[in-house]
């Protein structure tokens, strides 16, 4: 979290929207933090997307799309990965950001199938809020042990691999 994911996915999308491209934007219906429709970055940057129940439901609204984005693919489900590769072998480019690891470190969702197919991978990190390292870690302020709780820097902080595991032992 807060390393700038969304931003790129929207100035990517942006380039190709500039570039003549057909673009069209996914978020799981279920993201509503910033907006109910649009995809938005925590800088402020948006741009209009179309909320989905299912990833499958991506392959249906695709239409003649050149460029899809996708953002926040750790909510979605276990079939995104194969969504992502019909789009690509019918040669969309697809762009695709999300968190690649839960609040507890482990694996999230079907982002590790994704950075398995991928055919390029940018990894963003924020900065350790603690140390000023480079984060990898979303640290989880909250006792909440649900896999999926939506937050911003009121449940989630940014954590270097060494403060994060300190924190978890206390």
């Amino acid at each position: 979290m807060f390393s700038g994911k969304t931003e790129e996915l929207i100035r990517r999308l942006r380039r190709a929207s500039i570039a003549h491209q057909r673009i069209e934007i996914f978020k799981p219906e279920m993201d509503k933090r910033f907006h109910e429709t649009d995809v938005v970055s925590h800088d402020a940057s948006r741009i209009r997307s179309t909320p989905v129940t299912a990833s499958q439901n991506i392959l249906l609204l695709a239409e003649d799309a050149q460029v899809i984005g996708i953002d926040e693919a750790q909510f979605f489900d276990a079939e995104l990965p194969n969504v992502a590769e019909t789009l690509a072998n019918r040669g969309v480019r697809v762009i695709v950001a999300g968190l690649d690891m839960d609040f507890q470190g482990m694996p999230f969702g079907p982002v590790p199938a994704l950075l398995s197919k991928a055919d390029y991978i940018t990894k963003l990190h924020a900065i350790c809020v603690r140390c000023g390292s480079i984060a990898h870690y979303s640290y989880r302020k909250s006792s909440d042990e649900h896999k999926v709780m939506l937050g911003e820097k009121d449940k989630y902080e940014p954590r270097c691999r060494a403060c994060f595991h300190n924190a978890n032992e206390i």
